[in-house]
């Protein structure tokens, strides 16, 4: 029987458990400690795309979405979504949880308007979800990384149409 888990926006009372689970899932304070700073920051954080997984009132997952942007050889800004941090706790994953996560957080991002989200992940596990190189659509990251593991969805048909270039992501990504 799959589990009864509830997904749904994180509320204040949730960040602790929320740290706890990112820093159990990663090994470290990092990840935990970015999802609190962009959390405070206004201008990336949007509260209805950070979701948990719940079973029995105790968070099992989380996932994050934060505003990030492209920008193109003549400097435009293009307006996107990265994904990142997504945690399970170690003994619900390869449950489906993060699937779920996934899924729920791209069908919310496009409730409300976004067009498109980018995700520096694992080469087999997010093209499941629709992912693909993100260098289809000449998007690069910001640093060295795998073609293959920079990815990139469209929410929408030609959601990154016209838009190339180097993703931008906020400052407080600079600590991972």
């Amino acid at each position: 029987m799959p589990l009864q888990i509830t997904l749904r926006q994180e509320t204040p009372e949730d960040y602790e458990e929320i740290f706890e689970l990112n820093r159990i899932a990663f090994g470290q304070d990092n990840e935990a400690n970015l999802v609190e700073a962009l959390r405070e920051n206004p201008a990336v954080f949007i509260p209805e795309l950070s979701i948990v997984a719940a079973l029995n009132n105790k968070i099992t997952g989380h996932i994050l979405f934060t505003r990030i942007s492209v920008k193109d050889e003549s400097g435009a800004l293009h307006e996107s979504l990265g994904l990142a941090p997504m945690a399970v706790r170690p003994e619900f994953q390869k449950k489906g949880i993060g699937g779920r996560l996934i899924r729920k957080g791209l069908e919310a991002a496009k409730e409300l308007g976004f067009k498109s989200v980018i995700v520096l992940g694992h080469e087999h596990y997010y093209p499941k979800f629709g992912f693909e190189p993100a260098g289809k659509w000449n998007i690069k990251a910001p640093f060295e990384v795998s073609d293959n593991a920079f990815m990139a969805i469209e929410l929408v048909n030609d959601g990154l149409k016209n838009v190339s270039g180097t993703v931008i992501y906020p400052k407080e990504f600079d600590g991972i």
